[in-house]
């Protein structure tokens, strides 16, 4: 069973979602993409989920409990004490990292509110990037629409969510046709909408991400 909830007052505008997971059965649950770093903790104790670029099969067994945080896509900053780019693809120990004080699952909260107070906040450009980019426009019109040069556009797009302005496009469009079909629109109708030449470049696109086609992508919880 997975469940979301909104987040704390304190961590509003920088994290997204509280959530839960409890394994009730054997099964390999796929995790894409999305522009989000997860705080957890999990069965091998706390954990950094970084910026994914593919998918990242999790393995459960009956009786796993996840708690994690998930912020917004762009907006960790220098939360977790390292550049958000060096985790990329990784799922990495909070031993590794400087200490957050998280001592249980109950301090992920607490934590992390500690860390927004006492670093600076993340670059207001994110979010306007991570919205022109999802728009589908070529990385020069974005960068230029922005008032960026497009070596500042690509710096600042790795430091904000670990990859370049061309992964960020590419994940932001997967998660909107992802919305889309999920709403029970047709394939070539998500294609059209979110940017894709046509379905086949949906398809690929989603197979490259996902590791699966969309149908199967979208019968899992």
């Amino acid at each position: 069973m997975y469940e979301e909830r909104p987040p704390h007052p304190a961590l509003a505008g920088r994290v997204a979602c509280l959530w839960s997971r409890v394994a009730t059965e054997e099964a390999t649950q796929p995790v894409v993409p999305d522009g989000c770093v997860d705080l957890m903790w999990g069965p091998s104790g706390p954990q950094v989920a970084g910026p994914d670029t593919g998918p990242h099969p999790v393995r459960l067994t009956p009786g796993d409990v996840y708690h994690g945080l998930r912020f917004l896509p762009g907006a960790v900053g220098e939360v977790l004490g390292v550049p958000v780019a060096e985790l990329c693809d990784l799922r990495v120990s909070l031993a590794d990292l400087p200490d957050l004080g998280v001592r249980g699952p109950g301090d992920l909260v607490r934590a992390t509110a500690v860390r927004l107070r006492a670093t600076p906040p993340p670059d207001r450009a994110a979010r306007p990037i991570a919205r022109a980019l999802a728009d589908g426009g070529r990385i020069g019109d974005v960068a230029r629409e922005l008032g960026l040069s497009e070596r500042q556009l690509h710096r600042r797009t790795r430091s904000a969510f670990g990859y370049g302005p061309k992964t960020l496009q590419r994940v932001v469009r997967f998660q909107r046709a992802l919305r889309m079909a999920r709403d029970g629109r047709a394939p070539a109708e998500v294609a059209a909408a979110s940017g894709y030449a046509d379905q086949a470049h949906l398809s690929n696109e989603v197979r490259r991400l996902a590791g699966m086609p969309l149908g199967q992508l979208l019968s899992r919880p």
